[in-house]
């Protein structure tokens, strides 16, 4: 009985202390918002027919849709081209502003409610790769996915710097953006517009509120108690957040091979051959043709994928197999991306692979690419070294150099 319970407290103290898988959250945030951003990018010249008053599937019948399931878009709370427009443009600039990591508690909720926005909007012009992105966009409004390799992070490394030398810290841009922001919710909501599910209005109010209980604890708190607390109830639903989205990618995985396994294709091995015959999804007819001649090659590579995606859920008590089946389904992934011209559905589901991803793995990740970072201003600094000179750079060249 002593043994359970000094396991259940630290199970508590670890839940509770700390925000879990820093690095795996950052990756998931960039993961996302770099795939809606390039599809954002990519579908820009057909964005009316995609989600516009161009669209085959006209504002009436999103309305009907919409009045029956209730879902959140705000394409339809004004009509008219330049509504769409600016929702568009919102959307790509919100997915920039998350990548980046720049006040990444309000741009994960601008994030995903232009997720929301567009796919509901037209909800015929998806796949899985955008029912993956829909769930995750809202799962990453409760995530502190901005601890690492963000601005965020290091304008908090910063301030912390700025408090130790004695100076004082004042944030104009956070409050700003909260006024204008909350001005514009309660005005959609007293003129009407959040009509339908009252889910995603009640989760915009709830952070929109959360953000001013954070920065009331952090500044007119006289003790740093309610900090703590707010801190506490931060990190417990950004450990809940992060196994939700733990159990939604083994949940993605485990139903798609169970239900491959019913298949009658799937039992014969032949079932990768047919999609691979379509010319809808078949970009490189020649690469195609390469691959269904063996059909040794078909029927392994028809049974390998049943096989990962059933076992991948079990396997995650075991480091080192799941790590072998994770390396083999993002290169699995990003076949498909080649092979059938699906890049944004792969791009989505390994971005929700990176959850399972080894910490020490993508810490040496990041000091690759902070190394990689780093040269870039020693090459320029070489580049404009005044002719003749060698050994130590002047203070013009250095400052040149670095600071480009």
């Amino acid at each position: 009985m002593n043994r359970f319970t000094l396991a259940l407290s630290r199970g508590i103290a670890r839940v509770t202390e700390s925000a879990l898988g820093p690095h795996q959250t950052a990756v998931i945030r960039i993961g996302f918002s770099a795939t809606w951003l390039l599809f954002l990018l990519r579908e820009f010249p057909h964005r009316q027919e995609l989600y516009g008053p161009d669209g085959p599937w006209s504002r009436d019948l999103a309305e009907q849709l919409i009045g029956t399931n209730g879902a959140f878009t705000a394409l339809m709370w004004f009509d008219g081209r330049v509504w769409f427009e600016t929702v568009y443009a919102l959307a790509v600039l919100a997915s920039v502003l998350l990548l980046l990591g720049w006040r990444t508690r309000t741009m994960s909720v601008l994030f995903m409610a232009g997720v929301l926005s567009l796919q509901n909007r037209s909800v015929f012009m998806g796949d899985g790769g955008d029912n993956v992105l829909h769930l995750m966009s809202i799962y990453l409004v409760f995530t502190r996915c901005a601890q690492v390799w963000s601005l965020d992070a290091r304008r908090a490394a910063r301030a912390r710097a700025a408090r130790t030398r004695g100076e004082r810290v004042t944030d104009r841009t956070g409050p700003a953006l909260w006024a204008v922001l909350g001005c514009a919710l309660l005005t959609v909501t007293l003129a009407g517009r959040m009509q339908g599910d009252w889910l995603i209005p009640a989760l915009l109010w709830t952070v929109w509120t959360a953000q001013a209980l954070w920065w009331l604890a952090g500044r007119r708190a006289g003790s740093g108690e309610p900090r703590i607390v707010l801190d506490v109830v931060a990190d417990v639903v950004h450990n809940g957040a992060l196994l939700v989205i733990m159990a939604e990618a083994c949940l993605i995985y485990a139903t798609a091979g169970w239900y491959k396994i019913q298949g009658s294709r799937w039992q014969d091995g032949t079932a990768v051959y047919y999609p691979l015959q379509l010319e809808s999804f078949s970009p490189w007819p020649a690469l195609a043709d390469l691959l269904t001649a063996s059909g040794t090659l078909v029927m392994l590579v028809t049974y390998g994928t049943v096989l990962v995606q059933v076992a991948f859920p079990f396997t995650l008590f075991n480091r080192r197999v799941k790590n072998v089946l994770l390396a083999v389904m993002i290169i699995e992934h990003a076949a498909i991306a080649v092979v059938l011209g699906l890049p944004f559905f792969s791009l989505a589901m390994i971005a929700a692979d990176a959850v399972f991803l080894p910490t020490a793995f993508l810490r040496r990740l990041g000091s690759w690419a902070a190394r990689a970072r780093d040269r870039v201003p020693r090459r320029r600094a070489e580049r404009v070294r005044v002719p003749g000179q060698r050994g130590r750079e002047s203070p013009e060249t250095t400052h040149v150099g670095f600071g480009a």
